[in-house]
């Protein structure tokens, strides 16, 4: 079974940052996606960036380009994102995905998920 494991959230101050862990307990990343999704209280899921094992190309989300970074170390699966300049938008429960896709940035193209990590920024 293939298990993941967010962590990393917590408090910060508007303006400020938080580094993310995603690790996989069990599949290599090798011919995988990992992506960082996100979601607020009362809103849907959406996509925060992904990267792809294959090529290392990357995504981001227009509301977080320029101000996280995704990164990844395959030798020890897991994979980072960077959340500088904090905003109090960017409050809600960041969850890491797997899947074997090339379209990383499309939730249905996941097929394991993390527990997920609540990311809490105040104003």
């Amino acid at each position: 079974d293939v298990q993941l494991q967010a962590y990393g959230g917590g408090l910060v101050q508007a303006g400020g940052s938080l580094r993310l862990s995603c690790v996989a307990s069990v599949i290599t990343l090798d011919g995988t996606a990992i992506g960082w999704f996100r979601q607020a209280p009362g809103k849907e899921r959406e996509v925060v960036s992904c990267i792809s094992s294959r090529d290392s190309s990357t995504y981001y989300a227009d509301s977080v380009k320029g101000r996280f970074t995704i990164s990844s170390d395959n030798a020890k699966n897991t994979v980072y994102l960077q959340l500088n300049n904090l905003k109090p938008e960017d409050t809600a429960v960041y969850y890491c995905a797997a899947g074997f896709t090339s379209l990383c940035w499309l939730l249905n193209e996941y097929n394991y998920w993390g527990q997920g990590t609540l990311v809490t920024v105040s104003s």
